[in-house]
């Protein structure tokens, strides 16, 4: 049967790179006489739309086509906005579903007891009175846990990866990780001119909660230092690398980038307020607290400085439009193939699709042996050939 309507969302934190994906799926829908509705908010919408209300159902549901995406790529963020709504796990009933039964549940993630509701019966049944046979899902870990969810349940489902992260399962690249280095790099190349000129130890700090490939590849495209989750270093050997580096520089300065994840020997990164819907708590600035150390450890002058959230704003990068204007078409292809349960990804620098990662492995996480130097603490860079170009294999 002749698929009638397509759906399409995103979730989770915002990339540059989303629109192109959204416009590429819209364009091709258009070529099939397809129709192609966006889902405003991600997971929200499936979950709090009330089909009874037109308002509703406006705010949350919106028709797409060539006009209302002529020119989206254009720009970053997200044009159908983005939410970490868990379906699964709700920490709140909407109000025109209050007094309805739901499987109910205690999650404790976070050291925090809080009962959530499973509302996957809903979002089922607004899929069917929407009329979507076939579902884009856009987004990282959390959003695509969900979306393998959705397969298991018998939604016809394809994922696309975003994260600055870059570390979800069976892919080397989501959206969005391009830009954050570029971002990154330039950040760290204007403020050298401040931290040379006062003669400090420069730390940056960048996303990163459980992977360090954004700090990784970031330290490798600025020659700097690093420290990203997957290794704990030791501190005074840190401190006396820096400083050594600090005194040979004739600028008299050294610069070092951590992933927010980070830790090392005898310190844990501290975490704070409540568990987002998918168990993640804030994470105290690990920047800050090796400032601190510095200064009172070394006896050197130091400074923090938080580059997260410009990462990812602005306009998308090259590598990030072309890569997402392929992954949208090469998901739009599985559907009019009548494939579900697989995701557009790289791999060994080709692009492919592959099985929705399976939320219970986590995070795909740097391979430490052939990509960071435990004595240096600075990235590999020996021995890349064979390897694809973002240096870390898939799986």
């Amino acid at each position: 049967m002749a698929i009638k309507r397509i759906g399409i969302l995103t979730g989770g934190g915002d990339v540059p790179g989303l629109n192109s994906v959204i416009k590429s799926a819209t364009y091709r829908s258009s070529e099939n006489d397809i129709e192609i509705v966006g889902l405003r908010r991600g997971w929200e919408a499936l979950t709090h739309v009330n089909l009874a209300d037109p308002s509703s159902r406006s705010h949350y549901v919106i028709p797409l086509n060539r006009e209302n995406t002529r020119t989206i790529d254009r720009r970053g963020g997200t044009m159908l906005h983005t939410s970490r709504t868990n379906p699964s796990k709700m920490q709140k009933l909407p109000a025109h579903l209050a007094g309805k039964d739901f499987p109910t549940s205690l999650s404790s993630k976070g050291g925090i007891a809080t009962k959530t509701w499973d509302l996957s019966k809903q979002v089922l049944a607004n899929l069917s009175a929407l009329g979507i046979e076939h579902l884009i899902a856009i987004g990282g870990d959390d959003t695509l846990s969900y979306a393998a969810t959705l397969n298991e349940l018998g939604v016809k489902i394809i994922g696309i990866p975003k994260t600055m992260d870059n570390d979800v399962r069976n892919t080397e690249y989501c959206i969005g990780f391009s830009t954050a280095i570029t971002r990154a790099s330039d950040a760290i190349q204007r403020q050298r001119t401040t931290v040379g000129s006062h003669e400090r130890i420069g730390v940056f700090r960048v996303f990163g909660r459980d992977a360090g490939f954004t700090a990784l590849h970031t330290a490798y495209a600025t020659s700097i230092r690093c420290v990203i989750p997957e290794y704990k270093v030791n501190l005074d050997k840190l401190l006396a690398l820096l400083v050594e580096e600090k005194r040979a520089n004739p600028s008299k300065y050294a610069l070092v980038v951590l992933s927010e994840g980070a830790e090392w020997e005898g310190y844990a990164v501290q975490e704070y307020g409540e568990p987002d819907p998918y168990g993640h708590r804030k994470k105290a600035s690990v920047a800050e607290v090796l400032v601190e150390e510095i200064k009172r450890r070394a006896g050197e002058e130091a400074i923090a400085s938080d580059l997260t959230y410009d990462l990812r704003s602005g306009d998308p990068d090259f590598i990030d439009k072309l890569v997402a204007l392929t992954f949208g078409n090469i998901a739009y292809d599985a559907i009019l193939d009548g494939k579900t349960g697989l995701m557009s990804a790289l791999v060994g620098g080709c692009y492919d699709l592959v099985p929705i990662p399976d939320p219970k492995l986590g995070p795909r996480k740097v391979d430490v042996a052939t990509m960071y130097n435990t004595e240096r603490y600075r990235p590999i860079y020996a021995n890349k050939r064979g390897l694809p170009i973002f240096l870390n294999r898939a799986s």
